[in-house]
């Protein structure tokens, strides 16, 4: 599970991996669902690669108002050609890849929800397979991107198995490795069913975050 994370603003590692920039408009330091972070794209009619911010909690076209998105920040690669919350986008094959420094998890081995930091072991940013969606605001008329990090089992993970509370099962962020960008911006849904497991993520490490913050 991800509730919380760091947005890149290394835009040399975006540029090199994407040919894109990330957007000049801030975004917060830190994300949390309904906050804007930066998510890469590309289109299926013209293969054109696009990063924009978009809002953290996807909220499909169907939806009366944003509520939606406290719930849906994350999805379930086991059920997301099922939830009405995500099966247009799966069916449209709206897949994003959403960029980060890091990300936060509750370590419960003190007896209590304690903030621990994952990243990569090499310390580069990273991307993490998602889902997009466009909804048009009811009251103003805007039309709002968001998008929901896909996550999976992580029951045997070396890292990510030691997070949550212990009776509760381990989830993980999709984290694609760099070889994965282009097929995952490019999948069909067969091909993103063969991916949707932590045998090719990159090597992860944590520790406990800095602030010692108590979730």
């Amino acid at each position: 599970m991800c509730t919380n994370f760091t947005p890149t603003r290394n835009n040399t590692w975006v540029k090199s991996h994407f040919g894109v920039d990330i957007p000049d408009t801030d975004f917060p330091v830190e994300a949390y669902p309904g906050y804007l972070a930066p998510i890469i794209v590309k289109s299926h009619q013209t293969s054109r690669i696009a990063s924009g911010l978009a809002r953290f909690g996807l909220i499909p076209a169907w939806a009366k108002d944003d509520k939606i998105s406290r719930h849906t920040y994350n999805a379930r690669a086991e059920t997301i050609s099922e939830k009405p919350s995500y099966r247009t986008a799966w069916r449209q094959r709206r897949l994003g890849i959403a960029l980060l420094d890091n990300f936060y998890e509750p370590s419960y081995t003190t007896g209590k929800a304690v903030r621990w930091e994952i990243k990569l072991a090499n310390d580069e940013p990273f991307g993490i397979a998602s889902l997009w969606d466009t909804w048009t605001d009811t009251k103003t008329g805007e039309l709002i991107t968001s998008f929901s990090m896909l996550t999976i089992n992580a029951d045997t993970h070396p890292v990510m198995k030691q997070f949550h509370k212990p009776e509760d099962e381990k989830r993980t962020p999709l984290i694609l490795a760099t070889n994965q960008f282009d097929d995952w911006l490019n999948a069909d849904q067969q091909i993103v069913a063969s991916m949707l497991n932590w045998s090719a993520m990159p090597e992860l490490v944590s520790q406990s975050a800095h602030k010692n913050k108590t979730l």
